[in-house]
């Protein structure tokens, strides 16, 4: 159950990992000179950047996005604003078809929450980017964490934790509903003469009535290459991994070392299987951070001139966020597992010490030197190609989120450098499968494939859908 479903030598996933904002994991390198990631709103930032992964055989662009702001550290949102600590954050799904228009294979996956999202539209959304893309999207699917986007949204609060996961779970069995089983294949004929664009006997709407939802109408959108996009999931928590058992295609890790990324692999093919799914249904990949140079000095010397421009003290903001705990509060020396005890907290607080009984403060800004917390590559081509390997073969991981420093440089020195390598090993694609985002990743077709869950509503009559439904929420 542990052994990667990645072989050695098979080619890696590879996805950058961005943000429609100025800001994104590794805090305050919008200072340096040689960043341009504050014109993030505008068209040309991202047709560059689009054309340049194609250039570098890239799979996807990774979208990060949060409904909300990072208000926490020092009880405001001061830091937030002076850093652009994610904010200010635009819409990642507008930015798709402009760099769709300028590449061929790249593909999309963009972060939605679905806490603040009504089924029927979204379903249309990512419908009409499917069709734009020529199939080439994915969906990040999660359900939020921070209590100012529920405030923003008019709620009190967010709902618990699991009962977010259970709004998800029907959330996404309506819209497997309206993506694969209102419109059949055949639905749409364009026949001119007969003046007959779609046969009506072949349409048919959705009738869903759950606990969260009412739904009764078509699917706004003929069918789209894929049906439903390519899933992807970030979950860590036991409820989050069952989520991702059920839906994910793909699931991203952001834990930082590999030893715990094993087991939290371990776990999440475990519950895939209990899923009734097979183990390699579900790839997986993790956040890493690899600063490159020529040679491991230039590495080293890049690195040093990085951390110049970088902000800890804003990593820690948005790391206050993430836990709910306000670390302005706390001196350098303070024990971090002594001062909280609840489980949310005490747990989110064992993931940052890793293990270290007297993890304090002052090792968490540290590990901030460049912003972030994601584990930092530093080295020549050869080396990152080397570790990344390591990480393939040590954990059981399919691929990796390559996090942004410095844009677009950071991408660039990847390309031409650690590029080569990894095809070198046989860990990178040389050209890339055609096909939808869904064919090139898991080779299995456009569309989803039993025993995928949103499979089961393909194209059902409405007396079975209706017991197909009935059947699921009984379970």
């Amino acid at each position: 159950m542990a052994a990667a479903s990645t072989s050695p030598n098979a080619p890696l996933i590879l996805n950058a990992f961005s943000m429609n904002s100025v800001g994104h994991i590794n805090h305050g390198l919008w200072t340096h000179p040689r960043d341009r990631s504050d014109q993030f709103n505008t068209l040309a930032y991202w047709q560059d950047l689009a054309r340049e992964l194609e250039r570098g055989l890239f799979d996807g662009l990774f979208l990060a996005d949060i409904i909300g702001v990072y208000d926490t550290y020092q009880q405001s949102a001061d830091l937030t604003l002076r850093e652009s600590i994610q904010l200010p954050i635009n819409d990642p799904t507008l930015v798709v078809p402009a760099m769709a228009a300028v590449t061929q294979h790249l593909g999309f996956g963009v972060t939605v929450n679905l806490s603040y999202e009504q089924p029927y539209l979204l379903a249309r959304r990512f419908s009409t980017l499917d069709h734009l893309t020529a199939g080439r999207i994915g969906w990040n699917i999660v359900t939020g964490y921070l209590d100012s986007a529920a405030r923003a949204m008019g709620h009190a609060e967010q709902l618990p934790h699991d009962a977010r996961y259970d709004r998800a779970d029907e959330f996404m069995d309506v819209v497997y509903q309206l993506w694969e089983g209102s419109w059949q294949d055949d639905a749409v004929v364009r026949d001119r003469q007969q003046r007959l664009f779609a046969r009506p006997e072949r349409v048919q709407p959705v009738r869903h009535k759950g606990k969260y939802f009412q739904v009764e109408g078509y699917h706004l959108s003929e069918p789209s290459p894929q049906r439903t996009p390519m899933l992807f999931q970030a979950g860590s928590s036991g409820r989050g991994l069952r989520f991702a058992a059920q839906h994910a295609e793909c699931v991203f890790m952001s834990v930082q070392d590999k030893a715990a990324t094993a087991a939290l692999v371990r776990e999440l093919r475990e519950e895939v299987v209990r899923a009734g799914r097979r183990p390699d249904d579900v790839k997986v990949l993790v956040g890493i951070t690899p600063v490159v140079g020529a040679t491991h000095q230039q590495a080293q010397e890049k690195y040093q001139e990085y951390c110049r421009y970088a902000n800890a003290e804003a990593g820690l903001a948005h790391m206050a966020a993430t836990a709910g705990i306000d670390f302005a509060l706390f001196q350098r020396d303070t024990p971090l597992l002594a001062q909280h005890k609840s489980n949310g907290i005490e747990n989110s607080l064992k993931r940052l010490a890793g293990g270290r009984a007297h993890y304090t403060l002052g090792n968490l800004l540290d590990e901030l030197a460049l912003g972030g917390r994601y584990q930092t590559i530093i080295g020549c081509g050869s080396e990152i190609a080397g570790e990344m390997q390591a990480w393939v073969e040590e954990t059981g991981i399919d691929g990796f989120n390559i996090a942004r420093t410095v844009v677009p440089e950071s991408f660039s020195d990847f390309i031409d450098l650690v590029v080569p390598e990894l095809q070198n090993r046989g860990l990178h694609k040389t050209a890339y499968r055609d096909g939808s985002l869904r064919q090139k990743l898991l080779q299995q077709g456009d569309r989803l494939q039993a025993p995928h869950k949103g499979a089961s509503w393909r194209c059902l009559p409405t007396s079975a859908a209706e017991n197909a439904q009935q059947t699921q929420q009984a379970a």
